[in-house]
């Protein structure tokens, strides 16, 4: 990757895109097997690794065992939260002096997009994101896509026999009071889908009214709003895929519908904080993350991965499949606080 540019010529960049940089693998590390001879040479010994993430404990859990495997020299350590108290956390150590961890994995670009802009992250070093779409990868390189998690409509076969196929049909009476969604000022992916609804003119404002006319339960977050279209507590839910796709897989009833009029999805960005203690294994991870074996991981743990030669989970579709809505990621970072504020302004 090209030297960083100063912080106040970056700040200016993040106003508008630019062409994306020119990254080149400057780490020795391998983020798919073995140590480097630039970690190995560190002569203290084991270096400790610490991860902010809102990753389901399980699936980092599992990313960690399997990069540790290949780099037996880093100690990773986990905090895992929703991305809002993550974003209180970090916010609070600024503060009182600086993030005390080297990576954040978490849910939403307009996250990574407002820490790039003041400064808090580091550009990366790493070469795996040669072998994904640019739009999963930050012109400037401050963050890269990691996983696809589209928001789909999950809905109980056991108790609706007639399932919405668009965001359009939630609006209709029979689905008064059946529907459960996620809190968007906990979960990131709400949050942000939040905002693209509030921009994709075929919904906008008009839509959100008619969908809290509706009266949605809102939830804590997506494991919630699955649980409760699994048990027929909610007749249909709006929540993340791979969500829904575990529980079917577990027995539960439950169905999904990829919306027809577009699908919103995030691309559980992960960057480097320029605070870290370790940025060559920070750099490290996040290659790892996006390299092929990280990416067949993610697909065992049923997610959309974002290069395509690590397969799709069973059962899910491919990209090629999915209408995905594809916004102006900086309107979406501009307005996402004010879209959760008209949306819970709706529920009264």
């Amino acid at each position: 990757m090209e030297t960083p540019m100063s912080k106040e010529t970056t700040m200016k960049h993040r106003i508008a895109k630019l062409a994306p940089l020119a990254l080149v693998p400057v780490l020795a590390l391998t983020a798919c097997g073995g140590a480097s001879e630039a970690s190995s040479a560190d002569a203290a010994g084991t270096k400790t690794l610490t991860v902010y993430t809102s990753e389901p404990q399980a699936k980092i859990d599992q990313v960690v065992e399997a990069f540790e495997k290949a780099n037996p020299e880093v100690d990773v350590q986990v905090f895992r939260a929703a991305t809002g108290e993550l974003r209180t956390r970090i916010a609070t150590e600024r503060e009182s002096g600086k993030i005390q961890a080297d990576v954040l994995l978490a849910a939403d670009v307009p996250t990574f997009e407002a820490y790039a802009a003041d400064g808090a992250l580091s550009t990366l070093d790493i070469g795996n994101d040669e072998q994904l779409d640019p739009k999963f990868v930050d012109a400037e390189g401050y963050w890269v896509g990691t996983r696809i998690i589209p928001t789909i409509l999950a809905y109980n076969t056991g108790t609706v026999t007639d399932a919405p196929t668009s965001w359009a049909d939630l609006t209709d009476e029979a689905y008064r009071g059946k529907i459960a969604m996620p809190n968007p000022e906990v979960s990131g992916a709400a949050a942000f889908n939040t905002a693209v609804w509030l921009n994709e003119p075929a919904l906008g404002e008009a839509w959100l009214k008619d969908l809290a006319a509706n009266e949605p339960t809102v939830l804590e977050s997506n494991g919630p709003v699955g649980q409760a279209v699994a048990d027929g507590t909610a007749g249909v839910g709006i929540v993340v895929d791979y969500v829904a796709r575990e529980l079917a897989d577990k027995g539960s009833p439950i169905a999904v519908n990829y919306p027809s009029d577009g699908v919103p999805y995030v691309s559980q960005p992960a960057g480097v904080f320029a605070d870290a203690q370790n940025p060559e294994a920070a750099n490290a991870f996040v290659d790892f993350l996006v390299s092929k074996e990280g990416q067949e991981l993610a697909v065992s743990q049923s997610y959309l991965p974002v290069r395509d030669d690590a397969g799709v989970p069973a059962g899910a579709p491919a990209l090629s499949e999915i209408n995905l809505l594809d916004p102006d990621l900086e309107e979406i970072a501009a307005g996402q606080d004010a879209a959760i504020d008209f949306f819970n302004s709706l529920l009264g």
